[in-house]
């Protein structure tokens, strides 16, 4: 069965869909059956794996307002292993549209049942905010990655972010597990940035993963061409700071299966 995880922040830019991209991408180049799914309504994800914003067979919206099978709205991307359900800026009304629908906050969890068996990975990419499509997300997933920038009130957003899981697993998702902190846009020329690195390790030293994504030129412009880092510009430092990471990742579920048995 597929590992569900949902990559969420509620604070804006500090790297959740470049996050959601590369890291698919990087799972797919190793061969890892992977779906992204877009629940944040601009859409990124879509775009950046090249996906034309005007030429979409449906989108998650048609799922968790309609019913529609994910199977229906699922599109192929460039890398063999890896698909997505994008989505638009019309998602922006679907928690207005949500609120009076019956398990409103299970609608994704139950459109993701069918298709679970049938990919290694299911990474959900979270809007910036705390509303119902990312209750929606934290139901459906097993495991929330965080990224989290190296910048000044950081760790305050995530503070609060801890708060929202801990809620979530009181009342929607009791099984939820946070799998890792990601430090995002490291500058190693910035003491701001290894301040936060040290502080977050210091405090999460279990959550917090070893790879590293550093500030990079390529990686910012890689999604203007629809295109995950991997096929933009594979000897990049930020193509190599997400193979590490789906690496580490990888080498976790390892772990984890090993322990089981």
């Amino acid at each position: 069965m597929g590992r569900i995880l949902c990559i969420s922040n509620q604070k804006g830019g500090v790297g959740k869909t470049t996050t959601a991209i590369n890291l698919a991408a990087s799972l797919a180049a190793a061969e890892r059956k992977t779906l992204l799914i877009d629940m944040d309504p601009q859409g990124n994800a879509g775009s950046g794996l090249g996906l034309d914003r005007n030429n979409l067979h449906g989108t998650i919206l048609d799922a968790l307002l309609d019913g529609r099978p994910l199977t229906e709205l699922i599109h192929p991307t460039q890398l063999k292993f890896l698909d997505v359900v994008p989505a638009t800026n019309e998602l922006t009304g679907a928690e207005l549209e949500l609120v009076n629908v019956e398990g409103r906050e299970l609608r994704l969890k139950r459109a993701i049942e069918p298709i679970k068996g049938e990919y290694d990975y299911i990474l959900i990419d979270c809007p910036p905010s705390l509303g119902l499509l990312v209750v929606n997300a934290l139901a459906a997933a097993e495991a929330v990655l965080i990224p989290l920038q190296c910048e000044y009130y950081a760790m305050e957003g995530l503070a609060q972010l801890m708060s929202t899981v801990e809620m979530a697993q009181q009342s929607i998702n009791p099984r939820l597990l946070v799998e890792g902190i990601l430090l995002t846009m490291f500058d190693a020329r910035a003491n701001i940035s290894h301040q936060v690195a040290s502080e977050v390790r210091r405090v999460f030293p279990e959550l917090v993963f070893k790879s590293v994504v550093p500030r990079n030129v390529r990686l910012a412009e890689s999604p203007s061409f629809g295109k995950p880092i991997l096929l933009y510009d594979i000897k990049s430092k930020g193509c190599e700071a997400y193979l590490s990471l789906a690496n580490e990742l990888l080498k976790r579920e390892k772990s984890r299966r090993r322990k089981a048995s």
